[in-house]
């Protein structure tokens, strides 16, 4: 049996879109399902669109997402490129001599020719098919070219392109594992340009070429590259090769389903990281956008993802992109995290926020007071937003209040209920007096929950009355994490400063 090899190719144009870490989180999923092998190939002959420094950036993405490839570009302990495997090299701009080859094969058993003509002879055949509302396709002008007027024309050293010569009669067949059997009549596919004028390969002959010679068995890629996949077969067809077999990925959308594009917000998987998702989180929204566990099974580890995965599961419509499910599944990968490694990850974010500043790698000082507070109580201050944090980047604004040296409220933010304005002083000046006499050893939540349910009771009043209050006061917002949790990280000081500063309010 043929071994399984998938292969993801990206252009070095930027960013690494979520769309391909999903194409390539699929195709990586496969391969290590079935015991195969993952290749990493760059497909930069499009010189006008490559960005320095994309390739690193790709590499280095993937590398943290932990999509490890058997084969392809990687990066040194340096972080320079460098290429492994054996079916090298794996960056199409180094390939040129072996694509010239297959071309003059072409051209040399009449499957592709050169075109002599214009740019501007081709706008304005565009232009005539316009107004005749004619799909727009090479008129096939330069096709009937013999050989003396071929060569003439290469002698005179005239600009040219080489096309693919695509038969006027019959039709192309084939099964898209996840669309199924797909049929297109030849004389709707146009003769598409496969070398350009640069003398760099067209990603139609180019993909085909790499895929063969790298003995690819499995193409898995976005739907939008289905309707070119009828020239790749006619290509593979012309060389007599083999060809592997196709899997086209449904799009992404956006809610109002139009396609996902950075027009309507962040689409960089880098930008999702700088919010502060993580990279596992991040991986199991993108593998639930298009395939289905046909369970009602949601959080899925990558060992998981392995196991379980397969190509039926793809589904053919395309899958809504929606944040707010991102955000659900992070909130949960979260909630499971250990809380050293969260604290860590959470605080190049409040320092961002300007709410503290490291002083050393465990050592640090709150930027409004120049108090000194060191990594553990860090954790505590962590601690009380794990359960309800949908992502990292929101830490800053959710325990600000634990930084400020005077919170910003509005009086009537402290009212519960009917209470009266004298009621919640009242009831805060209760709590005051008995949290003044509490040793600063026992300031912890459980022991001020018992004391202050003690201290309803005794009077006769609503836990409401009381605890409601008491959280506005110790935090100035309206939905925050428990009174007690919150007193326990700010310190038996802190507290009865806030409670007296809210009675002063009232």
């Amino acid at each position: 049996m043929k071994k399984i090899r998938t292969r993801f190719a990206p252009s070095p144009t930027g960013y690494l879109h979520v769309g391909s870490l999903r194409t390539a989180l699929y195709c990586y999923l496969f391969a290590k399902h079935n015991e195969g092998d993952f290749v990493l190939r760059i497909e930069d002959t499009d010189k006008a669109r490559y960005v320095e420094g994309s390739i690193e950036n790709l590499v280095k993405i993937l590398d943290f997402m932990g999509l490890e490839y058997n084969e392809g570009v990687s990066a040194d302990n340096d972080g320079k490129i460098v290429q492994k495997g054996n079916f090298g090299p794996y960056m199409q701009s180094e390939r040129l001599e072996i694509y010239k080859k297959y071309v003059d094969e072409l051209i040399e058993n009449d499957y592709a020719y050169y075109c002599f003509c214009s740019q501007e002879r081709l706008g304005k055949m565009r232009k005539n098919q316009q107004v005749q509302k004619l799909a727009p396709m090479y008129d096939g002008k330069c096709r009937g070219l013999n050989k003396d007027e071929v060569q003439k024309l290469l002698n005179e050293k005239t600009p040219y392109v080489v096309r693919l010569k695509v038969p006027k009669e019959g039709f192309v067949e084939f099964k898209d594992l996840v669309y199924g059997k797909i049929r297109i009549e030849n004389k709707t596919i146009d003769d598409q340009v496969i070398i350009k004028s640069d003398g760099f390969p067209t990603y139609h002959l180019a993909n085909v070429v790499d895929d063969y010679l790298m003995e690819i068995s499995h193409v898995i890629r976005g739907e939008e590259w289905l309707p070119s996949t009828p020239k790749h077969i006619l290509l593979y067809k012309a060389f007599g090769w083999d060809m592997p077999e196709f899997a086209h990925l449904p799009l992404l959308l956006n809610p109002d389903k139009s396609k996902l594009s950075k027009r309507q917000g962040d689409v960089a998987v880098e930008d999702f990281l700088l919010q502060g998702y993580l990279p596992e989180a991040l991986l199991n929204f993108v593998l639930l956008l298009g395939w289905n566990p046909k369970t009602e099974e949601e959080i899925f580890s990558l060992k998981e993802m392995i196991q379980r995965f397969e190509l039926l599961g793809v589904n053919k419509a395309g899958s809504i992109f929606n944040t707010e499910k991102l955000d659900w599944i992070n909130g949960i990968y979260i909630r499971k995290m250990n809380l050293d490694e969260l604290t860590k990850l959470c605080v190049p974010f409040l320092i961002e926020a300007k709410l503290i500043k490291e002083v050393s790698s465990i050592k640090y000082q709150v930027s409004s007071t120049d108090e000194e507070i060191d990594f553990e109580y860090l954790k505590k201050v962590i601690a009380l937003e794990q359960e309800r944090m949908k992502k990292i980047s929101e830490i800053g604004e959710s325990v600000k209040f634990i930084f400020s040296d005077k919170l910003d409220y509005e009086k009537e933010l402290l009212i519960w209920k009917k209470m009266t304005i004298e009621d919640a002083k009242n009831n805060l000046q209760l709590v005051f007096e008995e949290l003044k006499n509490i040793d600063e050893n026992n300031f912890q939540s459980e022991k001020l929950l018992e004391i202050l349910n003690d201290l309803v009771e005794k009077n006769s009043l609503k836990r409401g009355e009381v605890f409601w209050p008491l959280r506005v006061a110790l935090t100035g917002l309206k939905g925050s994490p428990g009174p007690f949790e919150v007193a326990e990280v700010l310190g038996k000081e802190k507290v009865l400063k806030r409670i007296e500063f809210a009675i002063e309010k009232l």
